[in-house]
């Protein structure tokens, strides 16, 4: 009877092992994310991180944090809400001061979906953070997230402007690392997967350039790790079709994303993946699409990109053909459409 009692015990010892084993290999299978974004220009940032609460469902990845390069009270609020919203009130969020002008640019979904109010005045949606205007610097933040990382273990997903990446490039040696903000993306960053430029017209200037080329000049050139761009003909040949949005998400009364989309142009529109297509190429990989060789890009005076083979660069761009477009298209509805996990009747 001892030694019954004895395989019991060392069976379930065994099997406690395993699981731990099992709950650690997929904890280390998990890709770390950080997201890099000019919420409230255009709707498909607001697309692009739906996929990524997604992803933290399906638990491919850690999101670590999520900067904004916006410079708008809106912005970093409309990311609370969304955080909130999908049940991941704990991620943190980086702003920036004295960026890119671009507050009148568009219509901002942003601020449209945080004024929206029941019919007795409450807020619609609820927010975590109680002040977005004192959350701190994006680029002190990303200082902060990737010191406490294992090396070579970060993607950074950036689809918005390049200020908030040239400043940390820039930063010193300080309290939170002994290491300049370059040592420390070297050392801790796997890849940067950038939504930016175009390659198939020299005389084409791209938004995310544009609005600071002196940042997209200096992360171009100065990046230590890996860059993979997905250009501005990527995103444009593959569109989000209105027709999901307006039937896909009749199981939630009310959904910040889809609010946006509806408050951004009149609807019913469809919409370019352009910050979409950099997510999945970050989370999934190349399969998707076709990569460029290795080589350089530089960023002009007027925002142009240029891209020259190398066998020693390593910077790349991203292209589709026709039949990709439709497996990218029908694999972003499928993913997008799907019920948050934290998702409780809100």
């Amino acid at each position: 009877m001892k030694k019954f009692y004895l395989l019991v015990i060392i069976l379930y010892l065994m099997a406690g092992c395993s699981s731990k084993i099992k709950k650690s290999v997929k904890e280390e299978s998990k890709i770390n994310v950080i997201f890099e974004t000019d919420m409230g220009n255009d709707v498909d940032d607001a697309l692009a991180l739906d996929m990524l609460f997604k992803y933290m469902d399906e638990e491919k990845i850690n999101l670590l944090g999520i900067m904004t390069n916006k410079e708008s009270k809106y912005s970093a609020e409309f990311i609370d809400i969304m955080n909130t919203w999908y049940g991941y009130p704990e991620i943190p969020i980086g702003i920036v001061h004295n960026g890119a002008d671009c507050e009148n640019d568009a219509v901002n979904y942003a601020k449209q979906v945080c004024e929206m109010r029941e019919d007795n005045g409450q807020l619609v949606f609820e927010r975590s953070l109680s002040n977005h205007q004192r959350l701190p610097d994006a680029h002190i933040l990303y200082r902060k997230i990737l010191s406490e990382q294992p090396d070579n273990s970060v993607a950074i997903i950036s689809v918005g402007f390049s200020t908030n990446l040239a400043r940390l490039l820039e930063t010193p040696a300080d309290d939170i690392s002994p290491l300049t903000g370059k040592e420390l993306v070297s050392k801790k960053v796997k890849f940067l997967s950038t939504m930016a430029g175009c390659f198939t017209n020299n005389e084409f200037f791209e938004y995310n350039v544009v609005k600071d080329i002196s940042a997209a000049k200096k992360v171009f050139a100065e990046w230590p790790t890996p860059l993979v761009t997905s250009p501005f003909e990527v995103g444009i040949a593959i569109e989000y079709p209105a027709s999901s949005i307006e039937n896909d998400f009749k199981w939630a009364p009310t959904h910040p994303m889809v609010e946006a989309y509806n408050s951004y142009l009149k609807m019913p529109y469809n919409r370019p993946t352009w910050d979409l297509t950099s997510v999945l190429y970050a989370v999934e990989g190349p399969s998707y699409f076709n990569v460029s060789p290795t080589g350089t890009i530089k960023v002009t005076d007027k925002g142009a990109t240029l891209f020259t083979p190398d066998v020693e660069g390593n910077r790349y761009y991203l292209m589709v053909d026709s039949i990709q477009q439709v497996n990218i298209k029908q694999h972003f509805i499928d993913l997008i459409t799907k019920q948050p996990v934290n998702f409780n009747q809100q």
